[in-house]
């Protein structure tokens, strides 16, 4: 039996106990709900659409989140690099366009889309806009499909660069068409819209915003759009996915936090993003510049970036673009 001197040698390591619980529990009690300071948006250099993109949701979340959304511009491939190695409390994201997965596929790169990050939403998406210089007697996908088999290598399409979305675009159009059409890049895509004006290509994948006014006025002829559905950007435009089924490619912008930041955090801005891509103010906003919004959950952008890398990831290495 328990003496009343073993009771009191008990009761220190009792004491003991109690106490750190209640420490433990005080403490969970005290710690600060997020967020409890400014947010930090990475993002690409001032002035492109990931930048409008980062900068819509920095002024959208302040109010709704209680804290200063800031964003913080970063050239080359440095956005994507600084957010895989912040501390994944929720306080440093990134707003990045299609290249932060699609990049990767073609070189070596500081980061993992799928391992280094938590994807939160996608927030914008634009289809390329395939056109044609007014002099190819082609008014359709079906007749360019029949043109450029007839006449193997001898039309030219124009990029901003070797790698970007408008080549991609029309590596996917050779694959699945089995056409031979040449690609040739240029300094940029205003380069590019310049060479398809001036006729020293016949072709460009071009995004809509910089050449609707070109196809208003018969400079430019816009054959079809690239998504998989006719988009309100350009109204009355087919789709090249109804005369090749299954091809659908184009740019997006989306918004994601370092791998292993709290479901919970993840969940709030999921939810508080989506919330604020639905204003009609805020669709206004990407719509005037050409993008439309793309509200989802953590979940679906994940396993869409996963299922682009693999299908572009065959494109890619079919072409040869690996940079290794």
């Amino acid at each position: 039996m328990p003496t009343r001197h073993s009771a009191l040698r008990v009761l220190p390591a009792l004491l003991l106990i109690l106490t750190g619980t209640t420490a433990i529990n005080t403490h969970a009690a005290s710690a600060p709900a997020y967020p409890a300071k400014p947010i930090r948006i990475v993002t690409s250099l001032a002035g492109g659409g990931n930048d409008f993109a980062a900068r819509v949701m920095a002024l959208g979340l302040t109010a709704p989140l209680g804290q200063p959304v800031i964003v913080d511009n970063r050239g080359g491939e440095l956005a994507p690099e600084i957010v895989a190695k912040a501390v994944p409390d929720g306080y440093t994201l990134l707003v990045a366009g299609s290249s932060f997965w699609i990049g990767p596929l073609m070189h070596k790169s500081a980061w993992d889309p799928v391992k280094d990050f938590a994807p939160i939403s996608f927030t914008t998406s634009a289809p390329n806009v395939l056109v044609s210089h007014p002099s190819l007697a082609v008014s359709s996908i079906k007749e360019l499909i029949d043109y450029a088999k007839a006449k193997p290598g001898t039309l030219n399409y124009g990029s901003s660069a070797i790698g970007a979305a408008a080549h991609l675009a029309g590596e996917l159009f050779k694959s699945m068409t089995g056409v031979n059409i040449v690609h040739i890049p240029y300094k940029g895509q205003g380069a590019a819209n310049a060479a398809i004006l001036g006729g020293e290509v016949q072709l460009t994948f071009a995004t809509p915003a910089p050449i609707t006014a070109l196809l208003k006025s018969g400079k430019l002829k816009a054959l079809a759009v690239t998504s998989a559905k006719p988009t309100a950007l350009l109204p009355g435009v087919p789709t090249i996915a109804a005369t090749v089924p299954g091809f659908q490619i184009g740019s997006a912008t989306s918004i994601a936090a370092p791998a292993r930041t709290p479901a919970a955090i993840i969940n709030r801005l999921n939810q508080e993003v989506v919330k604020l891509l639905n204003q009609s103010d805020v669709k206004e906003k990407f719509f005037n510049v050409g993008v439309e919004v793309v509200g989802s959950t953590p979940q679906e952008f994940g396993a869409a970036m996963k299922s682009e890398m693999s299908r572009l990831g065959k494109v890619i290495k079919d072409a040869g673009l690996y940079d290794k």
